[in-house]
């Protein structure tokens, strides 16, 4: 019979091959003994991204959002077991003293991904992704080498807002759709747009004039990530964040185009840049 544990990871690395396949890989690049508590918490926060994708109303989501809360606060709705996922998720907090705070602060951020309510500044977005992204890149961290973790905070919270940027770009022909908007009102309004006028696509050019601005964001933030020295033990919970570059890059240029452009690169060039980051220790 199969190590409980190992089963756990197992199921947690399989949810990250389905639905985040970056973090996926970045596991299979760190130490072999870090693997199992990266997977759980990379899982966990891949359960709470989706979780737009799978309800069709916010209730249903914040229930789902609950039971998480509930299960960092030790009221387990039913067998831990029963949920590999949330087994080994408590067992990496346990076994590495992650911070409960830092994860129950990314479930109240991820509420916001559930409503269609305008990000209106980039202090919101900010925080936004410095509870997300960046909380999970100083998680990361804390299991790779607690001594180091602190001394790449600052890296974190740049990195982790540039990743986010990527992310929302690469993510925003859907977020559309959906009439959601995650581009703060603020660079809207300097670029004279409303969340209805942009959400239309009918102005273009200051649609592309927005979207170059969110990215130009992204850029600048990942510019202050870099400008920090990153030690070579926790860079591996930064590997992912090699990938946010190149999108920003092409979002820029292609502005109202990215509605109808697919900026993803294939998943053997991001393989092959996350390598080229492990071996350079830069992203």
């Amino acid at each position: 019979m199969a190590d409980q544990s190992l089963t756990n990871q197992e199921i947690c690395l399989a949810t990250l091959r389905d639905n985040d396949r970056d973090r996926y890989l970045a596991c299979l690049l760190s130490p072999d003994d870090k693997r199992g508590a990266l997977a759980a918490i990379y899982a966990f926060s891949a359960e709470l991204a989706r979780i737009r994708d799978l309800v069709h109303d916010p209730l249903p989501g914040e229930v789902r959002m609950q039971y998480w809360r509930d299960l960092l606060e030790g009221r387990a709705h039913g067998s831990t077991q029963a949920n590999p996922i949330a087994a080994a998720l408590l067992s990496a907090i346990e076994a590495h003293h992650l911070p409960q705070q830092t994860l129950e602060n990314m479930i109240d951020a991820r509420i916001f991904d559930l409503y269609d309510d305008p990000m209106e500044t980039r202090l919101s977005l900010e925080g936004y992704a410095g509870e997300t992204a960046s909380a999970l890149i100083q998680l990361a961290s804390l299991v790779l080498a607690p001594e180091e973790a602190a001394r790449s905070a600052e890296a974190a919270g740049h990195a982790g807002v540039a990743q986010a940027i990527a992310g929302l770009l690469l993510l925003m022909p859907l977020h559309r759709h959906r009439g959601q908007l995650y581009i703060p009102v603020e660079i809207l309004s300097a670029t004279g747009l409303d969340r209805d006028a942009f959400l239309s696509g009918e102005d273009r050019p200051r649609i592309s004039a927005a979207i170059e601005a969110f990215s130009g964001l992204g850029r600048d933030h990942l510019a202050k990530a870099r400008s920090v020295a990153i030690s070579p033990t926790v860079f591996p919970a930064f590997l992912p964040v090699a990938l946010a570059e190149p999108v920003l890059v092409s979002a820029q240029k292609a502005g109202a185009g990215l509605f109808e452009r697919q900026l993803q690169r294939s998943q053997l060039r991001r393989q092959a840049a996350m390598l080229l980051a492990l071996m350079r220790k830069k992203i």
